[in-house]
């Protein structure tokens, strides 16, 4: 952080040591064994579940449940990775109050859906900590994948493709694998390292090369790949950060919501992570909520969300909406930013108010700021790509691209929503795609 923003009243250490443990601790509190159990007790194991259709990865989730409840959960966390390999995270990131929860009977019922996601940490949790990995490579095929990527996509891609006896060399732009779930998720939401040793984890099945420090583009290209591989999976995520697009973006003090969170999830010490004492975030997504409910659990006295449409349109989910107001959060609906103020640093930024067809209505706030984040998208980073649609590479229903032997997934792709979990739907069964054509069928 340069020396004249930390002048502007942007600094570390706002709290106190016992503060910042308290503030990042465990969002929720993993189940204990009668915990486990009472939760598991509730669940019906309807026949037809809605809970399993609302899965993008089609998790059996009365299954698991049950196994649970009998007693096995190590078979409960197989059921479970056996469809999502990264279930450890996902149990802690999903948005389950907007999928398998929000259509659970006992949701419609009662209100009170049963844990699904706190019983899918118990499970996988539980194996994990046994230093048990569940599946077995199958014997060589002496085929060669590339994944480009080591998030969410890549990592499930490559996982699925070893299982089939297939070499792997993950490659990814940073110097650490895990990709969104080791940078771009809320500290709070994986203590204790957990992303990374879900990459330990999950690398123990063998035939998986991580090739950290190398990027599409600047370090290899697409045809390069093609050539020294038998096919290619692209899961790279959205490396790019859309800018405000207003007088004054260029401002000290201004930065990206993107790299906030990543600097907390790398941070060996919390209170040396500076934060504004007026900070304001612009977007609507988790992105900006997380860096919201970060900046304000860092010790900033004032924390302001501003969406340009209504609550209603904003991506983050009403739950995660509710959490941020919860911590002093503030939430500014239908404003868009017209500039940003302040003599070479930001002390305020103007917005102007709209409808939510983002007309605007000619009213205008200017909101106190000694640090802006930007939380309104990312676009795609690359040259050489396949046919894109929009700003992200268009793929069929398996994944394929425009490029023989090439597949995509992740948020890097179209058609899905910008989810872990259903970046690792769209890995696996990519996965399963690349096999079904290395092995001789079609593509």
């Amino acid at each position: 952080m340069p020396a004249d923003m930390l002048a502007q009243g942007i600094k570390a250490g706002r709290i106190s040591a016992d503060q910042y443990e308290a503030n990042f601790a465990d969002l929720h509190a993993p189940l204990d064994d009668h915990e486990a159990l009472v939760a598991a007790d509730r669940c019906y194991f309807c026949y037809d579940a809605p809970c399993v259709t609302a899965c993008p990865t089609d998790i059996d989730i009365p299954l698991f449940i049950r196994q649970i409840a009998t007693g096995t959960s190590d078979a409960a966390a197989k059921t479970i990775l056996s469809q999502n390999i990264m279930g450890g995270m996902c149990a802690r990131v999903c948005p389950t109050e907007t999928l398998c929860e929000e259509v659970c009977v006992r949701e419609v019922a009662e209100g009170k859906p049963v844990l699904i996601g706190q019983l899918q940490r118990y499970a996988t949790d539980g194996l994990m900590a046994k230093g048990v990995h569940p599946f077995e490579r199958a014997g060589s095929t002496g085929k060669r994948v590339a994944v480009v990527g080591a998030g969410p996509a890549g990592l499930a891609c490559a996982h699925r493709l070893a299982m089939q006896g297939h070499d792997v060399v993950v490659m990814d732009a940073r110097a650490k694998a895990g990709g969104l779930n080791e940078f771009g998720i809320a500290a709070y939401k994986s203590t204790d390292d957990f992303a990374a040793r879900e990459v330990d984890w999950l690398l123990q099945i063998g035939g998986i090369e991580i090739k950290p420090g190398v990027a599409l583009g600047s370090d290899v290209s697409l045809a390069e790949l093609q050539d020294d591989y038998d096919a290619v999976f692209l899961g790279m995520g959205l490396g790019g950060v859309n800018g405000l697009g207003v007088e004054g973006d260029d401002k000290n003090g201004i930065a990206d919501a993107v790299d906030f969170i990543a600097d907390l999830r790398q941070a060996s010490d919390l209170s040396s992570v500076p934060v504004g004492r007026d900070v304001v975030v612009i977007g609507g997504g988790m992105t900006a909520v997380d860096a919201a409910v970060q900046a304000k659990l860092l010790g900033a006295l004032n924390v302001t969300l501003v969406y340009r449409r209504s609550r209603v349109r904003m991506n983050a989910s009403v739950y995660e909406q509710d959490l941020a107001a919860s911590k002093g959060v503030r939430i500014i609906t239908n404003a868009s930013p017209k500039g940003v103020h302040g003599n070479g640093a930001v002390r305020e930024v103007e917005f102007e108010y709209t409808d939510d067809d983002l007309k605007p209505t000619g009213q205008t706030v200017r909101i106190a700021a000694d640090q802006v984040f930007r939380a309104i998208g990312q676009s795609l980073v690359g040259e050489g790509l396949p046919t894109l649609e929009g700003r992200k590479i268009k793929v069929s229903a398996s994944g394929a691209t425009s490029v023989k032997g090439v597949w995509a997934g992740g948020d890097c792709a179209s058609g899905g929503d910008d989810l872990t979990v259903t970046a690792v739907a769209e890995g696996r069964d990519a996965a399963m795609d690349i096999h079904a054509h290395l092995m001789g069928g079609a593509s």
